[in-house]
């Protein structure tokens, strides 16, 4: 109690659901009920970046997570913008999460339709081949700004911080993160391979549903 006394970093009253918009605590009411749907190994994973986050915090330190995926357009983003709200809902404060990839090329516009379907307000604020969009969780938080970038780019952590590769590609292809002093692979199936097809719509909000369930067990890890 007395480290969190000291740092008032974590707060482990469920005191965060007013700090989250009202259109998205549905989906999170209902993704934080099925964490028994996570695969045990998945779990283990997760717990193992729930104590990087808690060890980082009761040090008095930021917790830098950076989510890394080859072309920073879907998972790596969701990953992000999922875990940011986490950290909202759950009152976990400290904790700064990134994404980014191996190349830059474009947030998805079909990524952008999927978290608007869960609830979160999303603004493209320059138009272009690769568009910055704001992306708004709560009222009383900044927004997150989204594009696709490298995972050292501006704006990224360049050293202490986790890398959590959301992918397997960008997990083969990047053996070192320079400036990542933890490191673990939860890979999630691409919804890309759905575009254009019928599925499309429901494959993204499955990928979404999914991704969400994991950062809210991810973080609630952290606040039990």
């Amino acid at each position: 109690m007395g480290l969190v006394l000291i740092f008032g970093l974590i707060n482990f009253a469920h005191a965060g659901e007013d700090d989250v918009l009202e259109s998205i605590r549905p989906a999170i009411e209902k993704l934080s009920a099925e964490f028994e749907q996570i695969p045990a190994d998945r779990q283990k994973e997760l717990k193992k970046a729930a104590l990087f986050i808690r060890s980082k915090l009761q040090a008095g330190e930021a917790a830098q997570l950076t989510f890394i995926c080859t072309h920073n357009s879907r998972r790596s983003h969701l990953a992000q913008i999922w875990t940011q709200t986490a950290a909202a809902y759950y009152d976990v404060e400290g904790v700064h999460a990134y994404s980014g990839g191996t190349e830059a090329t474009a947030m998805n516009s079909r990524t952008v339709d999927a978290l608007r379907r869960v609830g979160f307000t999303v603004t493209d604020s320059t138009g272009g081949s690769n568009s910055v969009y704001l992306v708004k969780f709560s009222d009383n938080k900044p927004e997150i700004r989204s594009y696709s970038k490298v995972y050292n780019a501006e704006g990224n952590p360049k050293e202490n911080f986790a890398a959590i590769m959301t992918c397997s590609q960008a997990d083969k292809n990047c053996p070192i993160v320079q400036g990542s002093t933890f490191r673990i692979a939860i890979p999630y199936d691409d919804p890309k391979v759905a575009d254009g097809t019928p599925e499309e719509t429901a494959r993204y909000d499955e990928r979404t549903q999914q991704i969400g369930r994991e950062m809210l067990y991810l973080i609630a890890q952290v606040k039990d």
